[in-house]
């Protein structure tokens, strides 16, 4: 009897990786869920049959913790990122010292394949510290494993996601929605779809090596994305254009408050598109029909309504 294949997913139990995991167990794959907190991912157990989903404690900042998750891995799938840094250098210690670290351990190891996650909008040249160690991930992840696929993900959609739900909660309480930069574009793409991307990079060997684009089939300006988001949920806040200087007020007093809700380097990250680069392969050179954002976001957004609904459906 063939050994049963054994994927490790670090980051496995935040937005984007659970649905990895999902579509791993699905497949058969032994799943080791590498995080910080073992107990907190417990709810991921119940995707796979008995002891086939496992977390495990491996931050991907302790190079003896992740050597351990890799050991006898087949597949090693890298999803851990912060949007804020809690202390100034982690986005270099986080998105590339740790990546690389990581890649060079699933190498050690011995694994056929590596994925990581990285975003549209990485650039060794950019104003941005998060898009700056975004790219330099990258590098790191294909100096240690030459074979690694990349994933560059525009803004993420899906039922837990942190911006549709954010801008909603706001705009269903507040007379007032803020715009900063309202002109830059944004090409969202669905979390099932990045899950998905995922899974098909894995199961062709001509993605190796490779770095794929994945965004979605709408291209909305961040105005835009707002004014859809009041009619979606029928509130009607005024869409007050805010001032840079003011905006760069507002973000050095919002990044020393508790979760960082708001931070300059955001706002620098905000003037930028989030848009796929056509000449960079996307879903659908992976066989991947693109989510649009009314097929799914209305349906998670009904809460923050007039008297919506409190419960709603996750998406698969």
């Amino acid at each position: 009897m063939a050994e049963r294949s054994i994927a490790t997913i670090f980051g496995g139990s935040g937005f984007v990786g659970r649905y990895i995991t999902r579509r791993l167990a699905a497949q058969g794959h032994l799943v080791r869920v590498a995080v910080r907190n073992p107990a907190a991912a417990g709810f991921l157990k119940p995707m796979g049959a008995v002891g086939q989903v496992v977390p495990l404690f491996a931050p991907l900042t302790r190079p003896d913790a992740v050597a351990r998750a890799v050991e006898g891995a087949n597949i090693v799938i890298n999803c851990v990122g912060i949007l804020a840094e809690h202390r100034p250098g982690d986005f270099q210690t986080i998105h590339a010292d740790a990546a690389g670290a990581l890649a060079a351990a699933a190498t050690r190891a011995g694994a056929a394949r590596l994925l990581h996650l990285s975003a549209i909008g990485a650039d060794a040249a950019s104003d941005s510290l998060y898009a700056r160690s975004k790219a330099a991930g990258e590098a790191a992840v294909l100096a240690g494993f030459a074979a690694a696929t990349i994933l560059r993900p525009s803004v993420i959609f899906g039922a837990e996601d942190q911006f549709f739900n954010r801008f909603a909660a706001i705009a269903a309480w507040s007379p007032l929605l803020p715009v900063i930069h309202g002109d830059t574009r944004f090409q969202p793409v669905f979390v099932g779809d990045v899950a998905a991307a995922a899974m098909a990079c894995l199961a062709r060997a001509d993605t190796a090596g490779r770095t794929f684009e994945l965004a979605g089939p709408d291209i909305l300006t961040f105005r835009d994305l707002l004014g859809w988001i009041c009619a979606t949920i029928d509130r009607h806040p005024r869409l007050l254009d805010i001032p840079l200087g003011l905006a760069r007020l507002q973000a050095r007093i919002a990044e020393r408050l508790p979760g960082k809700p708001f931070t300059t380097d955001q706002l620098r990250l905000l003037g930028h598109d989030c848009v796929r680069a056509q000449a960079m392969p996307g879903l659908a050179d992976l066989g991947i029909v693109a989510t649009p954002i009314d097929l799914v976001v209305p349906e998670y957004l009904v809460r923050f309504r007039p008297g919506g609904a409190k419960k709603f459906v996750l998406p698969v």
